[in-house]
């Protein structure tokens, strides 16, 4: 038997190729900011911009004719308070941004991140009480009415990324309980305590003004944990579960997909996409770096892919086979 025989040209690569990377499998975040006229570069994240609600349609119009048909929203107000208010009132920038990609293109695929460190003047992801201890109850209910008021905005997928204990269960009855049975929830079951998410971080303005997220995140040291979280969410009604972020937590993806007959999603996160993308540009790294990483994260068990490289791709499957 000698494998060369099926390697000796592109068409025989084709035919035996074990793992298929399509559009189909990729979603690209979005960063929404007040203000008029606003598509700014993000500093940490050279090609990925802040969009106010203006610019937004022409973005989505851009994104169609790059085969991208899948968009996860988050939200970055100037506002903040200690409530996470902007994360819930009607008039959003997220709830917004619904409105007008639905307008322009109403077959986009709009997921929305559902988490309160956008939206709260602390930066943290929950509330606190005052010895430190999460307060849970406050922090689901808010949570579901952030989840709530996207799916009233027109959201087709809900995408709770806050790590609280019993957040999936709370959110699919909050949506039920209010006519949304059909809108899918794709949790963050697996998100650890990764430093990978700096860039994010500017982008998003979230960074916590005290202490860290490593109460509520994972510990990057675990494994078996991560798939009790997966356990937990899909006992709660997970239509999708997903590990955050992605290259440097292969392992557990693959551990995932073997675990549950749920799709899985992965994040490859800002600091995945700028150490890759700042070594292409340095030409330190060939672009098949970028497609080599997808085809990765894809060969490892995720169905879906949330990356900033998804602006690439079209091309990328047509030179790289």
């Amino acid at each position: 038997m000698l494998p060369t025989r099926l390697r000796k040209n592109t068409a025989v690569r084709n035919l035996i190729r074990e793992t298929q990377l399509s559009m189909n499998d990729v979603v690209y975040p979005l960063f929404i900011v007040d203000g008029q006229g606003v598509r700014k570069e993000i500093g940490s994240m050279k090609d990925q911009y802040h969009l106010s609600l203006d610019m937004l349609g022409a973005e989505t119009l851009a994104l169609k004719e790059l085969g991208i048909r899948y968009v996860i929203l988050f939200g970055v107000p100037d506002e903040k308070d200690g409530e996470a208010t902007p994360a819930f009132v009607a008039d959003g920038l997220v709830q917004e941004a619904i409105r007008v990609i639905k307008k322009v293109d109403p077959e986009m695929y709009v997921i929305t991140d559902v988490c309160l460190c956008e939206y709260k003047s602390d930066g943290h992801c929950c509330f606190f009480e005052e010895n430190g201890e999460i307060r849970r109850a406050q922090t689901l209910e808010t949570l579901g009415k952030t989840a709530l008021s996207h799916a009233e905005a027109g959201a087709d997928m809900v995408a709770p990324s806050d790590m609280m204990d019993g957040r999936i269960d709370h959110m699919r009855e909050t949506l039920d309980r209010a006519g949304y049975e059909s809108i899918p929830i794709m949790a963050y079951s697996a998100k650890f305590a990764s430093s990978f998410y700096g860039p994010f971080r500017d982008a998003a303005n979230s960074a916590p003004a005290f202490g860290d997220r490593r109460s509520y995140q994972m510990d990057p040291a675990n494994s078996r944990e991560a798939l009790k979280e997966m356990v937990l969410d899909i006992d709660e009604g997970a239509d999708i579960v997903m590990v955050k972020p992605a290259m440097p937590y292969l392992d557990i993806i693959a551990q995932g997909k073997e675990l549950s007959y749920l799709p899985m999603a992965a994040y490859q996160v800002s600091g995945e996409y700028a150490m890759i993308k700042n070594a292409v540009d340095a030409n330190l790294m060939d672009r098949r770096a970028i497609f080599e990483s997808l085809i990765s994260i894809k060969r490892a068990g995720a169905d879906i892919i949330i990356t900033y490289f998804a602006k690439e791709l079209q091309a990328m499957l047509k030179d790289y086979q």
